[in-house]
């Protein structure tokens, strides 16, 4: 018995080298090949899975966002007429809030905030107030470029300096309210969720993939045929099952798993043994991976009459 994967060097070797011997496709390579056909598979039909963008919401303010100084005031008159409803004078709302005397009692004296902000709502953009109806539509329709607005009002005739203006689109970015899309999952996290055995996908990964598989049906054909593979390779049902699957995965309109069936026709006699009998690379794959642990461990600290002593130690 030779186990090997599918490279054409290996299975010229056995035959030269091997001739009587049955050869037989390593499982953990066929499904690693059915892996990667599957990773190009689901990046392929990525635009039909991936969750739709949400509209974006458009920012239609009544009038022109506050400014930093009128926010600012609203907030010291809430938290000093909060202390006083507690009972605390002047001279413990001074100490509380850290403000100066004089300050304190302006916001102390004044019964609503509009006392103090009176028709300064937008902070230091007064010469914009006859444009601000302008600005925000000019804002919802896509235009956030505050160099592009400024040479607008400019040529109807307003002179503002661009520091201006670019301070009036900064608030308006802050009071916009940012469209929120969903996590978009990565092609190798959808991949996963492919190649994982039902009962072993997390409870939110089968919400996902059932969210995905309904957007996409090439997706869920997908999904049909490798686990039908799974279920063959798992408990090697080669010789009742094999046929038909490579046969209707070359009839599916996925080209990946086409490709990949057309693979297993080209080795059929080792893919067949494979997915039928017991043996597999197992064993060597293990003492291979263990020797490039060592190998890695060592890298750059020791020369190779070492690595050669702990290879064969530890065997």
């Amino acid at each position: 018995m030779i186990c090997r994967d599918h490279a054409r060097y290996y299975a010229e070797g056995a035959d030269r080298g091997a001739g009587t011997a049955t050869q037989v496709a390593d499982r953990h390579h066929l499904w690693a090949n059915l892996g990667d056909a599957t990773e190009r598979l689901v990046a392929r039909l990525r635009s039909q899975w991936v969750p739709p963008a949400p509209e974006k919401e458009k920012v239609v303010p009544s009038e022109a966002p506050e400014g930093r100084r009128v926010r600012r005031t609203r907030e010291r008159h809430a938290a000093v007429h909060a202390l006083m409803d507690k009972g605390m004078g002047h001279s413990q709302i001074v100490a509380e809030l850290g403000l100066d005397p004089k300050t304190a009692r302006k916001f102390m004296r004044a019964a609503t905030v509009e006392e103090l902000i009176g028709d300064r709502r937008t902070g230091r953009q007064s010469s914009l107030d006859g444009h601000a109806a302008y600005l925000i539509a000019r804002f919802n329709e896509g235009c956030h470029s505050a160099l592009r607005l400024h040479r607008e009002l400019t040529e109807r005739g307003l002179t503002v300096s661009e520091r201006t203006v670019r301070r009036f689109v900064h608030r308006l970015r802050e009071n916009a309210k940012p469209a929120t899309r969903p996590p978009v999952p990565k092609v190798r996290e959808v991949t996963k969720l492919i190649l994982t055995h039902p009962d072993n996908r997390p409870e939110s990964g089968r919400v996902l993939l059932k969210q995905l598989l309904h957007r996409c049906r090439e997706l869920d054909e997908a999904r049909e045929l490798i686990a039908r593979f799974a279920s063959i390779l798992v408990h090697r049902r080669g010789q009742e099952d094999l046929e038909q699957w490579t046969t209707d995965a070359q009839a599916s309109r996925l080209q990946e798993l086409r490709g990949f069936a057309t693979g297993l026709r080209k080795d059929w006699d080792a893919d067949m043994a494979g997915l039928t009998l017991r043996w597999n690379s197992g064993p060597v794959e293990g003492h291979v991976n263990r020797i490039k642990m060592l190998k890695r461990q060592m890298f750059g600290r020791a020369k190779l009459d070492l690595l050669r002593k702990r290879v064969l130690l530890t065997s």
